[in-house]
């Protein structure tokens, strides 16, 4: 793959070689991102553990502190008392049945989060093919298939920036962690919340390092690579 002249600028100004704690490594995320747009910060992580096996999979959420500066578009599916609720606690969108029937036949997805409540999921379990490819899927590990009184903390915390997180079939977990125009501090904040949360969902059958390699990018920018140690014993600060 061909990079332009703005990313190979900034990828010689990295030593391949080295390993940056995640103060430097945020440092030059911000200094090298070539693009003119406000680039996502992000986080990419291999970890220690054998996705094969069910007791290895690593899948949960985290509040990002300074949360992932952009506007989050929250659809919720409800019905009856839940409807209101969801309404009033600020919900973008309450999906009925024609909704529901425009994400099927149509693929409609011009929402960021959906929010579902236990009933409705006999409605919408024939969403999972276009909801799942998208992880859209209302899901109770991913915090997103509340009970009707549960939804106005869930619609505030995604829009206060909750991500999901979930490793892959190569034991790798991407997260973002904010924007380019984010300060260091903002950065670093949402950087140690993640690896906290990492930390905890560590499955007991894992064995051996946990952390593998750790890197950090931006949208259009060079990976920068961090100390995988040094990046898990972050600790967020209150």
């Amino acid at each position: 793959m061909s990079h332009g002249k703005k990313y190979r600028a900034a990828a010689e100004q990295i030593d391949r070689m080295n390993l940056y704690s995640p103060e430097e490594a945020i440092k030059m995320a911000k200094e090298l991102a070539p693009a003119k747009f406000d680039e996502t910060v992000e986080l990419h992580m291999r970890l220690g553990i054998d996705p094969r096996h069910s007791d290895q999979q690593i899948r949960s959420t985290v509040v990002l502190p300074h949360g992932l500066g952009k506007t989050v578009r929250i659809l919720v599916f409800a019905e009856g008392d839940g409807t209101k609720i969801a309404q009033d606690a600020g919900a973008d969108i309450v999906a009925d049945d024609e909704i529901i029937a425009r994400i099927a036949n149509e693929g409609w997805v011009d929402f960021d989060v959906a929010l579902a409540v236990p009933e409705m999921m006999r409605k919408i379990g024939r969403l999972g093919k276009v909801l799942g490819r998208r992880g859209l899927m209302p899901n109770p590990k991913a915090g997103t298939l509340v009970q009707p009184e549960d939804i106005p903390r869930a619609i505030e915390e995604a829009r206060a920036g909750r991500v999901e997180f979930r490793n892959d079939k190569t034991a790798n977990i991407h997260v973002p962690i904010g924007k380019v125009s984010f300060s260091e501090e903002q950065l670093l904040g949402n950087m140690a919340a993640v690896m906290e949360a990492i930390r905890r969902a560590r499955p007991a059958a894992a064995k051996g390092t946990f952390m593998r390699r750790v890197v950090i990018t931006t949208t259009m920018g060079p990976g920068i690579k961090v100390e995988p140690n040094v990046a898990l014993a972050m600790t967020v600060l209150t």
